[in-house]
């Protein structure tokens, strides 16, 4: 397979460096997947499961210490410090590059280096773009194979210039010596994952899990390509995009913004109960968007695949997801049944007797420790959901329009709310705070501000970033602007119990939000935005208190004045960055 020059150059500056033992340029095939499967069952990585319950599919187990997003080693690396702004890590991109050369000098002994060209977004689309990683771990490339586009049409569209693409390299940090035995989760105690936007470059070093891993997700598709978007005039966001069909026929489109593991992939698979309406799935986790000639706010998923939170996902929770999950998939830190096959906590309602947990250890139900880490994944390619979108990879994109925040908060916070315009909709996004959950190596359940659920994502000065969203304002057509909402499932009364039902229940306020878009739907305005009234929610079929419903609608003044003060403290960070048209709403009222 003959290789463009640019890359060709960055391959032969690696190998010099890390000194691999072999070179595998990959061709996105079926064949070359099946192969790699199969070299991760030799090694011990991939356990298969039963083919006739979960054909071709494989269970993987990480190293403890390597089971989740790593923040505090996830740095942006710019000339100046401001560039990356007070919520971002930052290093000097010298510095980082000085302790990274340390590291990653003969960092692939022992190994086979893999070369994967890969595209971002359907193919022929001008919102995709190219990405390049270099990486020493097959385990990412099958994961790769799952998630992007790979093969000779990719390669063909590649340029000579290194700004047409960007630049991936990862390694697990585990050199092996001669005659030394490979390990089944090889990774490093020393992780770094750096970001050169300046350069469109990402470097990610000692660990083998997910995002840090997978360098077409976060690094890629919303670190680095929030700051193409802010250069080029589109925007990188971590939304899901989901396509709402009324019973009358009518389509509109939906993206909404949540952290990690606070129900997007649910949202973006939604089942509803209310009878007529149609749900169909774009994308479950980032959106590439541009307004268009016509001035229509248009998105795109630049993934072809899913890398879902299994724990908690069931057939109550997302049938959806469960039917995309019966082949093909792979899964990672869940446990393994009897009968080899998968369960994690929330699955089912009966407890199995007895698994192997995700650490390979015999579990029963009286054991102390979870089967399934809380952050265990499952990766799967998108054409398998049942409720797979047809427009899902037009190359033009599909048009939006609503735009929605949520995260977990169990208190303040109602049910939904509209915003007033365009710039109240960026406050709704920059004042965001969510619940912390286990999708970060962290302390689980802290309340902490997520501007637009970025806060771990976003690429430069987040002061910026809210700037660059007011602007984009200028390329729509004023009446063909998305509306933004704010949505919370996640509210509890007085006894710490969901007001909520969630789940497919949440379809009854996507629906008063279609209502809204087309001009219809009751409300009322409130100083935090319009509100639907208490008889605007379709509760068909649901015998739902009243006193809750008017709890999830209430606007507490003093919890309101709390979170304000809240919010003014956590804009004071950006300074002189932070735009003036957010200060403003502050001041409302």
């Amino acid at each position: 397979m003959s290789l463009p020059t640019a890359i060709l150059g960055w391959i032969d500056e690696v190998v010099k460096r890390a000194q691999p033992d072999a070179i595998k340029i990959c061709d996105g095939s079926r064949q070359e997947y099946i192969e790699l499967t199969s070299l991760l069952v030799k090694k011990g990585t991939f356990t298969p499961l039963n083919p006739k319950t979960r054909p071709f599919s494989f269970l993987a187990r990480s190293d403890p210490d390597d089971v989740a997003r790593i923040e505090e080693s996830t740095f942006i690396c710019t000339k100046n410090k401001e560039d990356a702004g007070p919520t971002n890590n930052w290093k000097d991109p010298d510095e980082m590059k000085r302790i990274l050369e340390g590291l990653l000098d003969g960092c692939m002994q022992g190994r086979i280096m893999y070369v994967i060209a890969f595209c971002m977004g359907p193919i022929d689309s001008s919102l995709s773009r190219l990405g390049l990683q270099i990486t020493d771990s097959p385990y990412v490339v099958c994961n790769m194979h799952l998630m992007t586009l790979i093969g000779p049409d990719v390669l063909q569209r590649f340029g000579s210039s290194p700004l047409d693409f960007v630049l991936c390299l990862h390694s697990v940090g585990m050199p092996l010596a001669v005659g030394q035995r490979d390990v089944s989760w090889p990774c490093n105690q020393t992780k770094y994952i750096a970001h050169f936007p300046e350069e469109r470059k990402v470097i990610s070093y000692g660990s083998g899990y997910g995002g840090n891993a997978l360098m077409g997700k976060k690094c890629f598709a919303l670190r680095i390509a929030s700051t193409m978007g802010k250069s080029e005039g589109w925007l990188a966001e971590h939304m899901m995009i989901l396509g709402v069909t009324s019973p009358a026929g009518e389509k509109k489109y939906i993206a909404a913004a949540f952290p990690s593991a606070c129900g997007k992939t649910n949202l973006a698979m939604l089942q509803g109960s209310l009878p007529g309406w149609k749900f169909e799935t774009v994308g479950d986790d980032i959106a590439w968007m541009k307004f268009d000639k016509e001035g229509v706010l248009r998105a795109i998923n630049p993934e072809i695949g899913f890398f879902g939170v299994a724990t908690g996902t069931s057939m109550a929770s997302n049938p959806n997801a469960m039917q995309t999950l019966a082949k093909n998939v792979i899964f990672t830190n869940v446990a393994l049944t009897d009968d080899k096959d998968v369960w994690w906590e929330g699955m089912t309602k009966a407890t199995p007797d007895h698994l192997i947990d995700w650490q390979g250890r015999d579990w029963s139900p009286h054991s102390k420790e979870v089967a399934a880490h809380p952050n265990s994944r499952f990766t799967v390619m998108a054409k398998q959901c049942p409720v797979i979108d047809p427009s899902w990879q037009d190359p033009k994109g599909v048009p939006i329009s609503a735009i929605l925040f949520g995260g977990r908060r169990s208190t303040a916070i109602p049910l939904v709310k509209e915003a007033f315009d365009w710039d109240h909709g960026v406050f709704f996004g920059a004042s965001m705070s969510s619940e912390t959950t286990a999708a970060a190596v962290g302390k689980v359940g802290a309340l902490r501000r997520d501007p637009f659920a970025m806060l771990p994502f976003c690429g430069y000065n987040m002061g910026d970033y809210f700037a660059h969203w007011i602007d984009m304002k200028r390329y729509g057509d004023p009446k063909k602007l998305p509306k933004f909402y704010s949505v919370n499932w996640f509210r509890k009364n007085a006894n710490g119990k969901y007001l909520w039902p969630g789940f497919g229940d949440n379809c009854r306020v996507i629906k008063w939000i279609f209502e809204r878009i087309q001009g219809n739907g009751e409300a009322i305005k409130s100083k935090v935005g319009f509100l639907p009234t208490l008889d605007a929610l379709d509760m068909t079929g649901l015998n739902y208190p009243i006193e809750s419903l008017k709890e999830l609608l209430t606007i507490d003044s003093d919890a309101w004045q709390q979170e304000k003060k809240e919010i003014e403290e956590y804009f004071a960070l950006f300074g002189n960055r932070l735009p003036s048209k957010l200060q403003e709403q502050l001041l409302r009222d």
